[in-house]
């Protein structure tokens, strides 16, 4: 097996992974952080598993640079750029995830600390728990839109050099802006729209099928 097509191979298995990874944290690991009666009260029973999932939840947004650097010998021989800008975003993706991660914990910090205060104490952690979430979830919103705009970097590299065919590079771009668009809402006083977020794991499954498949096209001589 060639040493392109391999490459190819394992960055399609590894979009899967992330997809999947990342819908068992969210949906499941961090679930109880967020559940009633709020994290002050059930991120201290759970805190085990949150830290494992903070730790996973880091792991994952690394494969973005394992990704990078995979497809780095194929992006470079087109545009040595978009090559380095792939890379770029993958580090920055990470910076993001180690924030929100890190504010994820010391939400399980402060629940710590709340389960074994005082009535007074109770009171006053209360009132700045709102802080702890907030700095959590903008750091959560910031990541989403990281994520998106490592996706249009990727395809749109993808896109201009036809290394995957032009309808599925092209879906996944317009797909990574919908995201990009609904998770960015809150930065203007509205909630998440969810079903724009929906196109983006659509067209990322059917992109990560491609390159297991076929892999990257073959520069046009």
């Amino acid at each position: 097996m060639d040493t392109p097509l391999s490459a190819s191979r394992i960055i399609g298995f590894l979009l899967i992974v992330r997809m999947t990874v990342s819908a068992a944290l969210n949906f499941a690991a961090m679930a109880p952080l967020f559940s009633p009666p709020g994290f002050l009260v059930t991120g201290a029973p759970h805190a085990q598993q949150l830290g494992t999932a903070a730790l996973a939840g880091i792991a994952n947004e690394s494969l973005w640079i394992v990704i990078a650097l995979l497809a780095f010998p194929a992006f470079f021989e087109r545009s040595r750029r978009m090559a380095v800008w792939c890379v770029a975003m993958a580090a920055i993706v990470l910076a993001v995830s180690v924030v929100e991660n890190t504010a994820m914990m010391s939400m399980v910090s402060l629940s710590e600390t709340y389960m074994s205060a005082n009535d007074l104490q109770r009171t006053q952690l209360e009132a700045v728990s709102v802080i702890a979430s907030s700095a959590r979830n903008w750091a959560h919103f910031a990541g989403r839109i990281t994520d998106g705009a490592m996706i249009l970097a990727f395809c749109a590299t993808l896109y201009r050099y036809a290394l995957v065919p032009r309808v599925i590079a092209g879906a996944a771009l317009v797909a990574a802006l919908l995201q990009m668009a609904g998770v960015a809402m809150p930065f203007f006083g509205r909630p998440v729209v969810f079903p724009l977020l929906a196109p983006l794991g659509v067209t990322q499954l059917i992109l990560a099928v491609w390159l297991i498949a076929r892999g990257f096209r073959a520069p046009v001589s």
